[in-house]
C-alpha cells in the first residue's frame, strides 16, 4: 500500500503543478524558453510540500 500512497502522491503533485503553470502561462509569467525550468521547480516544490505534510 506503501508504493501506492507514493504513486498517489507523484500524481497529484503533476495535476497541481499543471493547474500552477498553466495560471502562470495565462498571467505571462512563465515563457517558453523559461519553462522548463519553472515547471521542475513547481513540481519539485508541490511534491516536497506533499512529503513534509505526511511527516507532520
Amino acid at each position: 500500500m506503501k508504493g501506492n500512497d507514493k504513486k498517489d502522491k507523484k500524481e497529484l503533485a503533476l495535476k497541481v503543478a499543471k493547474e500552477v503553470i498553466v495560471k502562470f502561462i495565462e498571467v505571462g509569467r512563465v515563457s517558453v524558453s523559461s519553462f522548463e525550468e519553472t515547471w521542475n521547480t513547481v513540481y519539485k516544490t508541490i511534491l516536497s510540500s506533499l512529503k513534509e505534510k505526511k511527516e507532520d
